[in-house]
């Protein structure tokens, strides 16, 4: 079967601020990125919903990361694909 994916993964391991009103705020690591979205890795972001809006912003950086809005459109035992919105 061929792949679907519009953009390529890359892997990239980096914590990340996820927040959302239902739990406020969960720092997180990422497994792989891509120009689309990020997949993101932590056992309570599992109960989100496909669809759910949520905010992203990369920690440690040498100057502020953006906040950035995604789109939870994968959801396993491990975490959350989510897809950026643009704005």
């Amino acid at each position: 079967m061929p792949s679907q994916r519009q953009h390529p993964r890359t892997p990239m391991k980096c914590r990340i601020k996820i927040c959302h009103p239902s739990f406020g705020e969960v720092v997180a690591q990422t497994r792989d990125l891509s120009d689309g979205g990020v997949y993101v890795k932590h056992p309570d972001l599992a109960a989100l919903p496909y669809g759910t809006i949520v905010t992203g912003q990369v920690q440690d950086l040498p100057i502020e990361a953006p906040v950035l809005q995604m789109e939870v459109m994968r959801v396993d035992a491990d975490g959350i694909g989510l897809r950026f919105i643009e704005r």
